[in-house]
């Protein structure tokens, strides 16, 4: 099939009496050349593909370009769908190799800037029709060339993303199940690192998915869409995750325990997250090695849970925050002992959030009342109330204990937490 063209009607442009298509078509080995030559000059992406190809394969390609363009000036006719299949196929190649989309096609322009120089040069005054012929030729071309190239390069990465997603997931999948993923790596062309920093995050909404009027599942697929990019930023990541959270693990080769976490690198990276989905994040990070990926992401989500129920607050968690309230929150008939010692205050919500923020405050009455909301001498009003419903006062020393404890295991999950 033919392109249709407006330019059918138009004769064949010349300069100097001359028709331009002889012109380019005598120059057409000595144009490839020059056309390579800048290629590698103006487009570092080539140099990495071998010297063979690049005299080979590439050459060719580049003169059989510029004589399907000789026929375009001839003829007034664009490219064909032989010809347009013919520069998909190496645009996928091009895909496949790794070359970026935008070296493919300013490869193409690169040499119709070259054919469009040569052309000028033979044009006097007189060939001003002429030249304006041409010039609406090579525009024609380069338009479906160019859709072309990207047709075929896009073709070629989404079946090429395609397979490395679900080989991705496989592995992803096996680290999750336990046992040796070795194969499963191998078959995604991954290499494992030394360890995995496994993240549990909770995504809260954006203010968007609560907003009347907008789309709330378009903006919570925006929102984790955000979230999964600055990801990639930080590294290769295998995630699974939806628009209200899930697991994260990224590739750690750092040569420290399992146990060893830079804190302040981890918060840096839950602060640009949250900025990044504009959203609340709740996370808790462990650090395992990839035969027990499945233990840490288990204790991960525990981890962020207990920190939940504990009233931390978005941000990262880590176990050393939690330790009293993880161990506490573990099923066991000394957990419900201690939950039974706040069964008294069960109708009385505010007393239970009272205590928790005067603990969580250090016991200052003051912090805690503008946490609350509340005027101080309210706080010292329900703290009696709790000592004297529980027996336990949370400003004397051996009871303080006992209520954090208690606490703790009145805010534990039923069952096994995570």
């Amino acid at each position: 099939m033919t392109a249709p063209n407006a330019g059918l009607a138009t004769p064949e442009p010349r300069f100097g009496g001359t028709p331009a298509h002889l012109r380019l078509l005598a120059l057409a080995p000595a144009l490839a050349a020059d056309v390579m030559t800048r290629l590698l000059e103006r487009l570092p992406a080539y140099h990495a593909l071998p010297p063979e190809q690049l005299r080979g394969e590439t050459i060719r390609q580049i003169e059989r370009g510029i004589r399907a363009f000789v026929e375009v000036l001839r003829t007034g006719q664009l490219p064909g769908e032989d010809e347009l299949a013919r520069i998909r196929e190496s645009s996928a190649r091009r895909a496949d190799e790794g070359v970026p989309l935008e070296s493919v096609v300013g490869a193409y322009h690169l040499g119709a800037q070259l054919c469009a120089a040569r052309l000028l040069a033979e044009a006097g005054p007189a060939d001003l029709a002429d030249l304006a012929t041409a010039q609406d030729r090579l525009l024609g071309w380069l338009r479906v060339v160019s859709c072309a190239v990207a047709a075929g390069y896009v073709q070629e990465r989404q079946a090429a993303l395609g397979d490395e997603h679900v080989s991705r997931q496989a592995l992803l999948s096996r680290l999750l199940e336990g046992g040796d993923p070795r194969t499963a790596a191998d078959r995604a062309g991954v290499r494992l690192p030394a360890r995995y920093l496994v993240l549990s995050l909770a995504i809260g909404p954006h203010p968007d998915e609560t907003r009347p009027g907008v789309n709330h599942t378009v903006a919570a697929r925006r929102k984790l869409r955000r979230l999964r990019a600055e990801l990639e930023r930080h590294c290769a990541p295998l995630t699974a995750l939806t628009t209200d959270g899930g697991a994260a693990l990224l590739p750690d080769d750092t040569a420290a325990p399992a146990e060893a976490l830079d804190r302040d690198g981890l918060t840096a990276l839950v602060d640009r997250l949250t900025r990044a989905c504009g959203a609340p994040l709740v996370a808790a990070a462990v650090a395992a090695p990839p035969a027990e990926v499945a233990a840490a992401v288990r204790l991960a989500a525990e981890i962020r849970q207990v920190a939940t129920a504990a009233g931390r607050g978005p941000g990262l968690h880590l176990l050393s925050d939690v330790l009293l309230e993880y161990q506490l929150s573990r099923p066991g008939p000394a957990r419900d002992a201690l939950a039974a010692l706040l069964a008294p205050l069960a109708d009385r919500p505010e007393l239970l959030d009272t205590l928790r923020a005067f603990l969580t405050h250090d016991l200052d009455r003051r912090r805690t009342a503008t946490h609350l909301l509340v005027h101080p001498n309210t706080v010292d009003y329900r703290l009696r109330r709790t000592a004297a419903l529980t027996g336990l006062h949370p400003t004397r020393g051996p009871d303080l204990l006992t209520l954090r404890a208690a606490l703790a295991a009145h805010d534990a999950p039923p069952g096994n937490p995570g």
